[in-house]
């Protein structure tokens, strides 16, 4: 007797920009703070940096973390604080 089994997929992320004027982006936990010029958002593969003019968000779902933002795009920056920290601590060992 086969059975079928549920598949079940954590920490899914995924990220689409179109023409520098829209980005979708699924996986997101929380918007830290945003502006029209700067968004933070917390993704489950790490904090995100979205830098531009004119960006507001076209919409939000928070249950399942996608969303959507519109207007000109000029960066878009994943934000390792941990590695900065392991690199501070290994420099630190070494100079002990």
């Amino acid at each position: 007797m086969d059975k079928e089994m549920d598949t079940i997929i954590l920490g899914g992320h995924e990220i689409k920009i179109s023409d520098r004027r829209e980005i979708f982006l699924t996986g997101i936990k929380k918007i830290s703070s945003f502006d029209n010029e700067e968004f933070l958002l917390e993704s489950n593969m790490g904090i995100i940096l979205i830098k531009g003019s004119g960006l507001e968000i076209l919409r939000l779902d928070t249950h399942d973390g996608n969303v959507k933002i519109k207007g000109k795009i000029n960066s878009f920056t994943y934000l390792d604080g941990d590695k900065k920290e392991d690199k501070e601590s290994f420099f630190n060992k070494l100079f002990k």
